[in-house]
């Protein structure tokens, strides 16, 4: 089973891990450790997978699961092992397992300075241009400048283009950027009104307007890298990797 661990400088109470595709017992098209009940794979399987990463990562509850619909809700974790509807979960409490799920969108994991305070985003372009990564750093109490993001496995640029309709979507809510100029610089042109949008500039453009300061992460693509990492856009039909993080 292989995780990311992500490379930032959290403090020692935080737990923060991003899973790969490898490592679970989930048949093809979801192979192998899908971590979704929702994409048609069998869910005994998908049991299977979360309990050898729950004995991987010494789970010290069951990690809040949302139903994500691409908006911008995020709401405090809790451990009963109930879903929530929203595309963000936050808490301040040790042992609750904040957790999203991705396969192309942008996962973003939150912290504070002082550990205690985490929160993890499900930001795709909807989520992004509607102000999810706003509404995710709300729920801190603590200042902006205390706190840091780490951005998970997502497409890159180079294979996420788009057309008019996601470029409006963004350009209308322009406050949200801090500068127009640094927005556009975001989106390529491709051909005509098709562009290749970049969500990690656009998260990270989204979280210095903000106030946070320390950003980590960004480096991956989920559609150029088949082999670590599920992606809708490459393969329709596939799994779901998880971006899990708590306070010890």
């Amino acid at each position: 089973m292989s995780v990311i661990i992500p490379d930032w400088p959290c403090p020692a109470c935080i737990r923060a891990y991003a899973t790969r595709r490898r490592g679970g017992v989930s048949s093809p098209p979801w192979n192998s450790l899908n971590l979704a009940y929702h994409v048609g794979d069998n869910p005994i399987a998908v049991q299977q997978n979360w309990q050898m990463l729950s004995a991987l990562l010494r789970f010290p509850s069951t990690p809040q699961l949302l139903e994500q619909v691409h908006g911008t809700d995020v709401v405090d974790a809790s451990d009963n092992g109930t879903f929530q509807r929203a595309d963000g979960c936050y808490s301040n409490q040790p042992g609750v397992i904040c957790t999203v799920m991705t396969a192309d969108c942008l996962p973003i994991l939150v912290c504070n300075r002082q550990g205690t305070e985490v929160a993890s985003l499900h930001a795709g372009w909807r989520g992004l241009a509607d102000g999810i990564i706003a509404n995710g750093i709300a729920r801190f109490s603590s200042p902006p400048e205390q706190l840091m993001a780490w951005l998970g496995p997502a497409i890159s640029q180079a294979f996420f283009e788009v057309g008019e309709d996601v470029y409006e979507a963004f350009m209308k809510n322009e406050a949200l950027w801090g500068s127009r100029l640094e927005l556009e610089s975001c989106f390529r042109t491709t051909r005509p009104d098709h562009w290749q949008c970049d969500l990690y500039a656009l998260a990270r453009l989204a979280l210095k307007a903000l106030g946070v300061r320390g950003i980590y992460g960004g480096q991956f693509c989920t559609f150029a890298d088949a082999d670590l990492f599920y992606s809708y856009r490459r393969d329709g039909q596939t799994g779901r990797m998880a971006s899990l993080i708590w306070i010890s």
